[in-house]
């Protein structure tokens, strides 16, 4: 998939793609952190035919919701010639008690046997997190280990 990059002189960039419909897809980041969804007209890319502006939440959820499917298939894929591991996305919500703080101290890995092998973070994907990684409410994490040891990780995350 081929993502064109253009940069919008005073306003931003824009970055979008073709869909097999003949309209492009894409975002305009602007210069003061505002982020647009934009869909063009099929019979002009440069026109917009709708315009969504979304806050860096609503554009997190929205690249976790298209991305996170993604990498969890294609490690579960990955993973399926070996009996008893799995792959989980957990969300730091709202009032994790981990939000703000390091994916050290959640200590998933010697309290459970999970490995966090990705966080998804508004649309961007951090792979192999090292233990100072600070997590972030809207945060993803895609996790590898046994059915046990991913239900203990959800307990850990949501009571601490």
């Amino acid at each position: 998939m081929n993502v064109e990059v253009t940069p919008l002189p005073g306003i931003g960039v824009r970055k979008d793609f073709a869909i097999r419909a003949g309209r492009r897809i894409g975002v305009v980041t602007h210069r003061d952190g505002k982020i647009e969804l934009i869909v063009s007209k099929s019979d002009d890319p440069d026109a917009a035919l709708a315009s969504l502006p979304l806050t860096m939440e609503e554009a997190s959820a929205l690249a976790n919701l298209l991305g996170a499917p993604q990498l969890v298939a294609q490690l579960t894929e990955e993973h399926r010639d070996l009996p008893g591991i799995h792959t989980r996305q957990l969300p730091i919500g709202a009032g994790c008690p981990f939000d703000g703080r390091t994916l050290g101290d959640t200590a998933l890995r010697t309290r459970t046997g999970v490995s966090v092998v990705a966080v998804m973070r508004a649309g961007q994907v951090h792979a192999s997190p090292t233990p100072d990684f600070t997590l972030t409410a809207g945060d993803l994490l895609v996790t590898v280990g046994t059915a046990e040891g991913l239900d203990n990780a959800v307990k850990i995350l949501k009571r601490g």
